[in-house]
Protein backbone atom coordinates (compact mmCIF):
# COMPACT_ATOMS: atom_id res chain seq x y z
CA UNK A 1 0.00 0.00 0.00
CA UNK A 2 1.69 3.86 -1.02
CA UNK A 3 1.36 5.59 2.13
CA UNK A 4 1.11 8.53 0.69
CA UNK A 5 -2.17 7.92 -0.71
CA UNK A 6 -4.69 8.16 1.79
CA UNK A 7 -8.20 6.92 2.19
CA UNK A 8 -10.99 7.78 4.55
CA UNK A 9 -11.78 4.08 5.07
CA UNK A 10 -9.97 2.22 8.01
CA UNK A 11 -10.30 -1.34 6.85
CA UNK A 12 -7.07 -2.82 5.47
CA UNK A 13 -8.99 -5.50 4.10
CA UNK A 14 -12.03 -3.16 2.41
CA UNK A 15 -9.16 -0.81 1.04
CA UNK A 16 -7.45 -3.71 -0.41
CA UNK A 17 -10.52 -5.16 -2.10
CA UNK A 18 -11.88 -1.77 -3.29
CA UNK A 19 -8.77 -0.18 -4.71
CA UNK A 20 -7.76 -3.27 -6.38
CA UNK A 21 -11.68 -2.88 -8.49
CA UNK A 22 -10.87 0.44 -9.01
CA UNK A 23 -7.64 0.02 -10.45
CA UNK A 24 -8.11 -2.85 -12.45
CA UNK A 25 -10.80 -0.72 -14.17
CA UNK A 26 -8.87 2.48 -14.69
CA UNK A 27 -6.03 0.25 -15.79
CA UNK A 28 -8.53 -0.95 -19.10
CA UNK A 29 -9.77 2.46 -19.42
CA UNK A 30 -6.18 4.35 -19.18
CA UNK A 31 -5.28 1.77 -21.49
CA UNK A 32 -8.01 2.53 -24.21
CA UNK A 33 -8.74 5.99 -23.81
CA UNK A 34 -5.24 7.48 -22.31
CA UNK A 35 -5.06 8.96 -18.67
CA UNK A 36 -5.72 12.32 -19.47
CA UNK A 37 -9.31 11.71 -21.21
CA UNK A 38 -10.17 8.57 -18.72
CA UNK A 39 -12.58 10.62 -15.68
CA UNK A 40 -13.03 9.35 -12.40
CA UNK A 41 -16.60 9.25 -13.63
CA UNK A 42 -15.54 6.72 -16.24
CA UNK A 43 -13.69 3.97 -13.67
CA UNK A 44 -16.67 4.21 -11.58
CA UNK A 45 -18.82 3.31 -14.03
CA UNK A 46 -16.42 0.39 -15.33
CA UNK A 47 -16.18 -0.42 -11.63
CA UNK A 48 -19.43 -0.53 -10.95
CA UNK A 49 -19.41 1.63 -8.32
CA UNK A 50 -20.11 5.05 -7.50
CA UNK A 51 -18.21 8.23 -7.69
CA UNK A 52 -18.59 8.99 -4.18
CA UNK A 53 -17.07 5.97 -3.43
CA UNK A 54 -14.21 6.23 -4.89
CA UNK A 55 -13.46 9.56 -3.45
CA UNK A 56 -13.37 7.29 -0.11
CA UNK A 57 -10.28 5.37 -0.95
CA UNK A 58 -8.38 8.10 -3.06
CA UNK A 59 -8.04 11.42 -3.44
CA UNK A 60 -7.72 12.01 -7.28
CA UNK A 61 -7.28 10.27 -10.58
CA UNK A 62 -2.98 10.83 -10.17
CA UNK A 63 -4.00 8.55 -6.90
CA UNK A 64 -5.44 6.20 -9.09
CA UNK A 65 -1.99 5.83 -11.26
CA UNK A 66 -0.07 6.12 -8.82
CA UNK A 67 -1.54 2.91 -7.15
CA UNK A 68 -1.81 0.74 -10.74
CA UNK A 69 1.87 1.47 -11.13
CA UNK A 70 2.86 0.14 -7.87
CA UNK A 71 1.07 -2.88 -7.54
CA UNK A 72 2.99 -4.16 -10.44
CA UNK A 73 5.98 -3.17 -8.91
CA UNK A 74 4.46 -5.03 -5.82
CA UNK A 75 4.19 -7.78 -7.89
CA UNK A 76 7.75 -8.23 -8.43
CA UNK A 77 8.45 -7.88 -4.65
CA UNK A 78 6.29 -10.87 -3.76
CA UNK A 79 6.83 -13.53 -7.22
CA UNK A 80 10.67 -13.28 -7.24
CA UNK A 81 11.58 -14.13 -3.83
CA UNK A 82 8.83 -16.98 -3.86
CA UNK A 83 10.57 -18.43 -7.08
CA UNK A 84 13.84 -18.10 -5.15
CA UNK A 85 13.17 -20.06 -2.24
CA UNK A 86 14.53 -23.08 -1.81
CA UNK A 87 16.87 -22.77 -4.94
CA UNK A 88 20.46 -22.30 -3.56
CA UNK A 89 22.48 -22.98 -7.06
CA UNK A 90 23.08 -19.11 -8.39
CA UNK A 91 22.39 -20.36 -12.16
CA UNK A 92 18.90 -21.08 -11.51
CA UNK A 93 18.50 -18.60 -8.92
CA UNK A 94 19.03 -16.24 -12.01
CA UNK A 95 16.67 -17.63 -14.51
CA UNK A 96 14.44 -18.08 -11.60
CA UNK A 97 14.49 -14.49 -10.96
CA UNK A 98 14.31 -13.24 -14.77
CA UNK A 99 11.05 -15.77 -15.32
CA UNK A 100 9.54 -14.58 -12.09
CA UNK A 101 9.99 -11.06 -13.57
CA UNK A 102 9.02 -11.62 -17.73
CA UNK A 103 5.84 -13.42 -15.78
CA UNK A 104 4.70 -10.79 -13.84
CA UNK A 105 5.03 -8.76 -16.75
CA UNK A 106 2.56 -11.70 -18.41
CA UNK A 107 0.28 -11.15 -15.92
CA UNK A 108 -0.32 -7.46 -16.22
CA UNK A 109 0.61 -6.79 -19.82
CA UNK A 110 -1.86 -3.02 -20.21
CA UNK A 111 -0.64 -2.34 -16.58
CA UNK A 112 3.52 -2.86 -17.83
CA UNK A 113 2.45 -0.25 -20.96
CA UNK A 114 0.71 1.99 -19.18
CA UNK A 115 3.87 3.01 -16.72
CA UNK A 116 5.84 3.77 -20.18
CA UNK A 117 3.18 5.86 -21.40
CA UNK A 118 2.16 7.67 -17.92
CA UNK A 119 4.40 7.81 -15.56
CA UNK A 120 5.43 11.07 -16.66
CA UNK A 121 1.82 12.23 -15.51
CA UNK A 122 2.83 12.20 -11.96
CA UNK A 123 4.08 14.49 -9.58
CA UNK A 124 7.20 14.67 -9.00
CA UNK A 125 7.33 13.07 -5.71
CA UNK A 126 5.27 10.10 -6.53
CA UNK A 127 7.84 9.53 -9.72
CA UNK A 128 10.21 9.25 -6.93
CA UNK A 129 8.32 6.47 -5.18
CA UNK A 130 8.67 4.75 -8.35
CA UNK A 131 11.60 4.66 -9.15
CA UNK A 132 12.27 3.89 -5.28
CA UNK A 133 10.80 1.12 -5.75
CA UNK A 134 11.41 -0.13 -9.43
CA UNK A 135 15.30 0.10 -7.64
CA UNK A 136 14.32 -2.05 -4.94
CA UNK A 137 12.71 -4.88 -7.17
CA UNK A 138 16.08 -4.65 -9.61
CA UNK A 139 18.01 -5.53 -6.81
CA UNK A 140 16.31 -8.69 -6.59
CA UNK A 141 17.99 -9.45 -9.73
CA UNK A 142 21.01 -7.82 -9.02
CA UNK A 143 22.02 -9.91 -5.95
CA UNK A 144 21.13 -12.95 -8.35
CA UNK A 145 23.58 -11.68 -11.15
CA UNK A 146 26.32 -10.94 -8.48
CA UNK A 147 25.75 -14.42 -6.82
CA UNK A 148 26.78 -15.67 -10.54
CA UNK A 149 30.05 -13.68 -10.66
CA UNK A 150 30.96 -14.49 -7.14
CA UNK A 151 30.84 -18.06 -7.81
CA UNK A 152 32.74 -17.69 -11.53
CA UNK A 153 29.98 -18.43 -13.32
CA UNK A 154 29.39 -14.90 -15.21
CA UNK A 155 32.67 -12.89 -16.14
CA UNK A 156 32.57 -9.67 -14.23
CA UNK A 157 30.06 -7.51 -15.52
CA UNK A 158 28.30 -4.28 -15.29
CA UNK A 159 25.44 -5.66 -12.92
CA UNK A 160 23.43 -2.76 -13.04
CA UNK A 161 23.54 -2.31 -16.65
CA UNK A 162 22.92 -6.61 -17.06
CA UNK A 163 19.88 -6.27 -14.32
CA UNK A 164 17.99 -3.63 -17.05
CA UNK A 165 19.18 -5.96 -19.78
CA UNK A 166 16.52 -8.38 -18.02
CA UNK A 167 14.54 -6.13 -17.06
CA UNK A 168 13.97 -4.86 -20.54
CA UNK A 169 13.58 -8.34 -22.08
CA UNK A 170 10.40 -8.98 -19.77
CA UNK A 171 9.19 -5.70 -20.72
CA UNK A 172 9.67 -5.71 -24.14
CA UNK A 173 7.24 -9.05 -24.22
CA UNK A 174 4.18 -6.44 -23.42
CA UNK A 175 5.79 -3.56 -25.21
CA UNK A 176 5.82 -5.72 -28.29
CA UNK A 177 3.67 -8.30 -27.57
CA UNK A 178 1.61 -7.60 -30.51
CA UNK A 179 4.46 -9.23 -32.36
CA UNK A 180 6.38 -11.65 -30.41
CA UNK A 181 3.21 -13.62 -29.65
CA UNK A 182 2.39 -14.21 -33.18
CA UNK A 183 5.68 -16.05 -32.95
CA UNK A 184 6.56 -17.64 -29.87
CA UNK A 185 4.92 -18.41 -26.25
CA UNK A 186 6.04 -16.98 -23.48
CA UNK A 187 8.34 -20.16 -22.46
CA UNK A 188 10.08 -19.93 -25.80
CA UNK A 189 10.62 -15.98 -25.30
CA UNK A 190 12.39 -16.42 -21.65
CA UNK A 191 14.15 -19.40 -23.43
CA UNK A 192 15.46 -17.64 -26.35
CA UNK A 193 16.22 -14.27 -24.40
CA UNK A 194 17.76 -15.74 -21.63
CA UNK A 195 19.87 -17.82 -23.99
CA UNK A 196 21.30 -14.79 -25.68
CA UNK A 197 22.13 -12.84 -22.72
CA UNK A 198 23.52 -15.49 -20.99
CA UNK A 199 26.15 -16.16 -23.65
CA UNK A 200 27.81 -13.43 -23.34
CA UNK A 201 28.58 -13.33 -20.00
CA UNK A 202 29.11 -17.41 -19.01
CA UNK A 203 32.68 -18.31 -18.04
CA UNK A 204 33.86 -21.44 -18.92
CA UNK A 205 32.68 -22.79 -15.87
CA UNK A 206 29.56 -21.02 -16.39
CA UNK A 207 28.78 -22.91 -19.69
CA UNK A 208 29.50 -26.66 -18.32
CA UNK A 209 27.13 -25.78 -14.75
CA UNK A 210 24.49 -24.73 -17.51
CA UNK A 211 25.26 -27.85 -19.66
CA UNK A 212 25.17 -30.24 -16.85
CA UNK A 213 21.88 -28.80 -16.02
CA UNK A 214 20.22 -28.37 -18.95
CA UNK A 215 21.40 -32.57 -19.23
CA UNK A 216 19.33 -33.02 -15.68
CA UNK A 217 22.52 -32.87 -13.69
CA UNK A 218 21.79 -30.19 -11.71
CA UNK A 219 22.92 -30.02 -7.93
CA UNK A 220 20.66 -29.49 -5.01
CA UNK A 221 23.26 -27.16 -3.62
CA UNK A 222 25.96 -24.94 -5.41
CA UNK A 223 29.80 -26.70 -4.16
CA UNK A 224 31.68 -24.59 -2.57
CA UNK A 225 34.20 -23.04 -4.37
CA UNK A 226 37.50 -20.89 -2.71
CA UNK A 227 38.27 -18.89 -5.92
CA UNK A 228 37.16 -17.81 -8.96
CA UNK A 229 38.33 -20.31 -11.34
CA UNK A 230 37.26 -20.04 -14.91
Amino acid sequence: MVASVQSRVDDPQLIEKRRAQIVAAAIDLFGRFGYHRTTIRDIASLADVSTGLIYQYVRDKEDVLLLALDEVLNGYLRAIPAALRDVEDPLPRFRAAATAYCRVVDANIDATVLAYRETKSLRPVHRELIKAKELKTNDLIAACIRDCVDAGLFREVNVELFTYQIVMLAHTWALKRWRFADLMSLERYLDDGLDLLLDSVLTPRGRRRLQRQAAGATPARAPVTSGRSR
